[in-house]
């Protein structure tokens, strides 16, 4: 039997889907505190518009180990809902009353970044799941594990300039992620691809169930390629919403939508898509030589043995990476203090910015004191769905 611990409190509980999840968690779940020595607290949106990034890591982080170092890990996962005031409530919850070592998510960006102050003040360490962008000194206990929204800029605007891309239209969330891909886009084009212009910019919510008079906006501006900025099954939508307006440029989407909901859903309206993607969906199809190959093939064979053929996602590959990070510095860390003490945590910090080179499923990170992001622009791939697969370009 394992020792995580999966608790919910949550008024959406009785949903079938998060029942479903929740049911699963039991037979991994043991209850007392005292049976586990390093807690994580992990909020995820279980439910809600992002349900799509949150169930899959919640699925990942079943196949963490039971411990580390000789110590019990003790896995509180709660849902946020999609919603920035659970996240907060979450948080709030993790560092006092269950005295979290380490708090984990939001796979939700706007959640992450709700949820960084409360766990910030707590001196805890906070593994993010979502490209959060904080203000300038408001990350100094937040890491990220997805890459940033920048490096994966990098990979998609060296791949416009290949295929001759002058003009790009914009169509994305109206929150914090849409809106930093927005700034970074803009940013990273100036530095490597400077005739790469944004000519049309609409958002929406993530909410919204229709994109149709943004969509009949950017197809009359005709630019030569859309960047869609959405995420899981909710990137589907406003692709569609632009195929069925007649554009007939090419279609790029980010990490976030690196998931077989995009197929699933978009059916053949998505067929031809590129999307920036870290490299744990795709492992068999990586060089030999490329160092997270193993460990990629090694996150899928683990993943889909548990999940299904097929199951592989971007942000499940994060949630797996949590914990070869976690491996690597709670060894380090436990020679510095104890689990569930104010030294403990200082030290988890402190081994995370001085771990070095740590190979992943996604890439190779590099955390330091001054960069909690971890990927370089080397970082990300660039997908094509082929008849409703996955293929590297």
């Amino acid at each position: 039997m394992t020792t995580h611990k999966t608790q919910e409190t949550q008024e959406n509980a009785s949903k079938p889907l998060l029942k479903t999840l929740l049911a699963s968690a039991a037979l991994w779940a043991v209850s007392g505190a005292a049976m586990a020595d390093i807690t994580i607290g992990v909020s995820l949106p279980l439910t809600g518009p992002a349900s799509g990034l949150g169930i899959p890591m919640g699925n990942a982080i079943k196949l963490w180990p039971t411990s580390i170092a000789g110590e019990k890990l003790n896995v509180i996962v709660l849902d946020d809902a999609t919603d920035p005031t659970k996240g907060v409530q979450n948080a709030q919850r993790f560092v006092t009353q269950d005295k979290a070592d380490i708090v984990m998510g939001s796979a939700a960006t706007p959640v992450a970044i709700a949820m960084s102050d409360t766990v910030a003040a707590a001196s805890t360490p906070h593994f993010m799941f979502s490209p959060a962008v904080l203000q300038a000194g408001k990350d100094a206990w937040a890491f990220r594990l997805p890459q940033s929204n920048a490096v994966m800029s990098h990979a998609l605007l060296t791949h416009m300039k290949k295929l001759g891309v002058k003009s790009v239209g914009f169509l994305g969330y109206t929150d914090a992620y849409g809106e930093s891909w927005l700034k970074d886009f803009q940013a990273e084009a100036a530095k490597i691809a400077p005739e790469i212009k944004v000519v049309a910019t609409e958002r929406f919510a993530r909410s919204d169930t229709s994109v149709t008079a943004q969509a009949l906006k950017l197809v009359a501006a005709n630019p030569d390629a859309m960047l869609i900025v959405a995420s899981g099954s909710g990137a589907a939508m406003p692709h569609k919403a632009v195929v069925e307006r007649g554009y007939k440029g090419r279609i790029y989407q980010t990490h976030a939508a690196a998931t077989r909901d995009l197929m699933r859903i978009g059916g053949k309206d998505v067929e031809g898509a590129y999307v920036v993607s870290g490299t744990a969906v795709i492992g068999e199809q990586l060089p030999d030589s490329h160092p997270s190959k193993k460990v990629a093939l090694d996150f899928v064979q683990k993943y889909e043995k548990a999940h299904g053929a097929g199951s592989r996602n971007q942000f499940a590959g994060h949630a797996y990476d949590a914990a070869l990070v976690l491996e690597k510095v709670v060894p380090v860390a436990l020679k510095k203090g104890k689990p569930g003490t104010p030294e403990f945590r200082a030290a988890l910090k402190d081994a995370v910015e001085t771990m070095g080179r740590t190979v992943v499923s996604h890439g190779v990170l590099t955390y330091a004191k001054d960069n909690h992001w971890g990927f370089t622009t080397e970082t990300g791939v660039i997908l094509k769905v082929v008849n409703g697969d996955w293929k590297v370009e």
